[in-house]
Parts: C-alpha cells; structure tokens; sequence
C-alpha cells in the first residue's frame, strides 16, 4: 500500500504537533523533547484565544501570513519547548500530511470532547521511500519517513519486515509501542556515522532504554556501543546498577556478549565468600588507627545487617560467617587474659608510662573488638555461645579485680552488652547460663560503672540498667532474692556509682510478697502484717 490510512486519526479531532527536523551533519536526526511524549495531551491553548492555523498552500490572507512566521519563530525553540502550534483537524491521506491537512477546518468543541491524540511527524517524505508508523500509548501516533536502505541494513527487525515487500512506497506499522520516543532516536541512530559519541552524551537510563529498543530491533552495532558505554560509565546508587544488571542479564540469556559490563558485579573466579570475611575481619580487628577502625566498624556492621534482613536461601554460608566470627572472639579473648596477666604483675601501675601505656591500649583494643563481634552475633540471633564463653572466664573475673580500673574497665562493657542483649530479647542463653553470668560478672559491673558512666560516650545507663533487671527476673525468685539482696547492699553504699534496679527490685518484691498462686495463709497473712 502506498500510504496507511489511520483510523484513529480519522475519527473525531485529532491534536497534531509538527516538530523541526534538524539534520546533523552526519544525517542524524536531531530527536524531540521528552515533553512531545507525555502520556497526557495538555491543551496548548485557551479557550478564549484564537489558535493559529498552519500555513496553507493557497493563503494570501495577512493573517495567513501572520500564522506561519509565528510558527517560524516558534520552530527556533522547539529543543526545550514544543511547538505550541496546535489545530484541530481531519485525518489525511496526502503524503506530505502537513501541508493538506491545514485546509480542512472542522467544528469548534469543548476541549474534553476531543480524543486524546497526538500526531507527530518526522523526516523528508520527498526523499524517503518507506514510512514507518508508530502506534504509542494514551493515543500517541508518530510517523517517520525514513529509507528502507537504512532500517534493513541495520536491524534484523526491518529487514525481515520490509524485504519481502513489492510496494512502490510501503508503510510498516508497530502497535503497542512502549517507548515511542526512544524508538524515533534508536531509528535515528541508524543515520549516525558516530554512535559513540552520541551515547557519551546520554544518561544510563536513557542508554538503557535504548539497549532495550536496539534488542528488539535487532539492531546489533547500537547494542554493541550500549554495552562499552554501560561498561565504563559509573552506575550512581543501587537501583541504577540493578536495572543495569536485570536488563544486561536478560540479554545474555539471548546469546549476547554481556560478561565485560556483569564481570562488575560478577566476578569470573569467584572467591569464597568466608575467606573474603575473614580477610576484611582480620584487616579491622589488627587496625591501630582509632578513626578509620571505629568508622569500618560501624560500615561492616551495617552492611552485615543489611545480608541479615535479605535472608538466604541456605544457611551453609551463614554457619560459616559465625565460624569465622567465633575464631576471632577465641582469638581476642586469648590476646586479652594474655594482657590481664602482664597488667597484674607486681609493680604494673609504677612502671613508666611509656611501658603501661601500650598494654593499656591493647586491653582496651582488644575489649573493643570483642564488643564489635558481640554487636555482629547478636544481630544475627547467634550470641548464645558468646554468652556461655564470657561466663566461664573464671580467671579473666578473678584478675579483673586485681587490676587497676584505668586499665579493666572496658571489659565490662562487654558485659554490659550481654545484659542489654539477654534483656531485649537478641540473646537467649541458657536459666544456669544467665544466673552464672550475674554471679561473675555483676560484681566487676558495679565496681567499674562509676568509671564507665564517665568515661566511656558509648555507656548506655539507662539500657544497661534495664538489661541487669529484666535478666535478674528471668531467674527463679530465690536466685533473684539473692542477686537482689546483694545489688542492695552496694546501692546503698555506693548511690549513683551503682546500677540503679528499684524496678527490678519493686518486681521481684511484688512476686515474694504476695499469696502465692492458687494458694492461701501464711504468705498471704504475713503480707497484711508487713502491710
């Protein structure tokens, strides 16, 4: 057929754009604004305004005249905004649509009876020998004279679609064109001498689309020069890089070369994920330099939460990440009763400073550490062991008293953490578990919680006095009398350098005071005579 007549087009009114063509040296068509494709038509003019009409063949009229160096003006700036020659016409079947389509005038209506349609034209009908209709979203028709030469030796799609044809000017239409504007500049592109060039200008996401429209074209020399460009180009955030990666992916599943872009994010010899963590574990642990230690810290730990809120689809690498964690707690709770040792010698804290100083230094290290790996299995649900490991350190308690508070005290942060842990919930160890970690590891607490309140900025008073309570009322109510009765006798002799636990204590006083459950007497009575 030598030209398609467009139903849609053809009833009712239609809003008809014409956008310049600037042609580039190379040929290349300059392509339109974004805003000529927007999924809804907006009226371009008001209703109270006479709308300009488009040139006519036969005009003579001034006001004719009028009309076409208006819309000569308006072409100069028709990069950033799109021509606001708008006219409500029929539907034509002249080649050079334009043109004819000007003469017709239909009946004036209320902008909301009019369809939603927009035609746009480009290129040279006069010497194109193939027209191609673009059939878009929200009524969107885009007609391209093009020149068969061209689509058929650049996209496998066209020739398939053209070659067969015997038609002295055919017309090949495309439905349901999702992106109809980046199908105009992919078919633009095909008249590019320098494809490079012109994807270096564009945005990943526009490149992107294109390598999508390319694919379904066939266009091969346009998919080759998107992938160099996704290849070197930077990917800004995760979700650029995950559309990158999806539509990258899906085209290697189709036989095409993608692995330079994916080698980015997938390595062609992968290394065991274990080894790679404990590599980094190892890296940060031995760090000497306070800044870049505490900042890696809180990196690892929250990339390490991020894996944990995703899930696994196996537990095997799980098992082996707390494997590697386990090994450095062993290993830094070795290096610390190591340096309890050294720092209880006789004649320790009247040492010159230069030769106390550096144990000083790894004891508070190597405490550091450990509260680090305890903050990493308890965001993981995997901190009981840690819990049993802690409490039979016996000798660790026992020289902890013997050793200057300078140089013990963050050590009871990390008891500190388990009590906030055991109190929230995070970390769940064992009735005897629990009551041996109060009865070794309370005491050292109270004696260093004054230096703690003051000298540590990560103490959390209030969270580990709640943590000490809550844990204290998980025991059977005579290991909490006993616990309590003791925390008693050194809050009332040491006030504020002491946990406060009166709600711990106010609990514990309600359970022992009251009628037991399901029985009545002496308990109940003993209560009154108290009361």
């Amino acid at each position: 057929m030598a030209e398609v007549r467009l139903p849609r087009l053809e009833q009712g009114q239609a809003k008809i754009r014409s956008v310049p063509i600037a042609v580039t040296p190379e040929g290349f068509w300059c392509c339109p604004s974004p805003t000529v494709f927007q999924k809804t038509v907006r009226t371009q003019n008001p209703l109270n305004k006479p709308k300009p009409s488009l040139p006519s063949q036969t005009a003579s009229s001034q006001k004719n005249q009028t009309s076409v160096n208006e819309r000569k003006a308006s072409c100069v700036a028709s990069k950033t905004n799109v021509v606001s020659d708008v006219q409500k016409t029929q539907g034509s079947d002249a080649p050079a649509a334009n043109a004819s389509l000007a003469n017709e005038k239909v009946p004036h209506s209320r902008p909301e009876n009019v369809p939603r349609k927009v035609a746009i034209e480009f290129g040279e009908p006069g010497t194109s020998d193939l027209k191609v209709i673009l059939l878009g979203r929200q009524g969107v028709v885009v007609k391209l004279s093009v020149h068969r030469s061209v689509l058929t030796d650049h996209s496998t799609f066209f020739a398939s679609r053209i070659l067969g044809q015997q038609l002295v000017f055919p017309c090949l239409e495309i439905d349901n064109c999702e992106d109809a504007e980046i199908y105009v500049e992919t078919i633009g592109l095909m008249y590019c001498r320098d494809l490079k060039q012109r994807l270096i200008k564009q945005s990943v996401s526009r490149v992107l689309r294109i390598l999508k429209v390319s694919e379904q074209l066939g266009y091969t020399t346009c998919i080759h020069f998107c992938l160099e460009y996704l290849e070197a180009v930077p990917w800004v955030g995760q979700e650029e890089e995950e559309k990158v990666v999806s539509l990258v992916s899906r085209l290697e599943g189709e036989g095409i070369g993608v692995k330079p872009v994916l080698k980015r994010v997938s390595p062609e010899t992968p290394t065991p994920p274990n080894d790679t963590f404990s590599h980094i574990l190892e890296l940060v642990l031995t760090s000497r330099e306070e800044k870049g230690r505490w900042e890696m810290k809180s990196v690892v730990l929250k990339l390490l939460k991020e894996n944990n809120s995703l899930g696994s689809s196996s537990s095997e690498p799980s098992d082996l990440c707390n494997e590697t964690l386990y090994s450095s707690c062993r290993s830094s709770l070795d290096s610390l009763l190591a340096l309890f040792k050294q720092a209880a010698e006789p004649g320790f804290i009247d040492r010159a400073v230069d030769k106390r100083e550096p144990v000083v230094r790894s004891i508070y290290l190597e405490s550091d550490n450990m509260l680090w790996l305890l903050d990493i299995l308890a965001d993981r649900q995997a901190a009981d062991e840690f819990a049993i490991m802690w409490v039979n350190q016996q000798e660790l308690a026992t020289l902890h008293a013997s050793l200057p508070l300078v140089c013990r005290h963050y050590v009871s942060m990390i008891s500190s953490r388990l009590f906030v842990g055991i109190g929230r919930g995070e970390v769940l160890p064992s009735k005897d578990t629990r009551h041996l970690l109060l009865k070794t590891w309370l005491q050292p607490l109270i004696n260093d919680y004054s230096r703690l309140q003051h000298g540590c900025r990560s103490f959390d008073r209030k969270a580990v006095e709640e943590g000490i309570g809550r844990t204290i009322l998980t025991l059977p109510l005579e290991d909490q009398q006993s616990i309590l009765l003791s925390w008693l006798r050194s809050f009332l002799k040491g006030g504020d350098s002491c946990p406060n636990l009166q709600q711990a204590f106010e609990v514990w006083w309600r359970r022992a005071f009251r009628r037991p459950y399901g029985e009545s007497g002496i308990i109940g009575h003993t209560e009154n005579q108290t009361l």
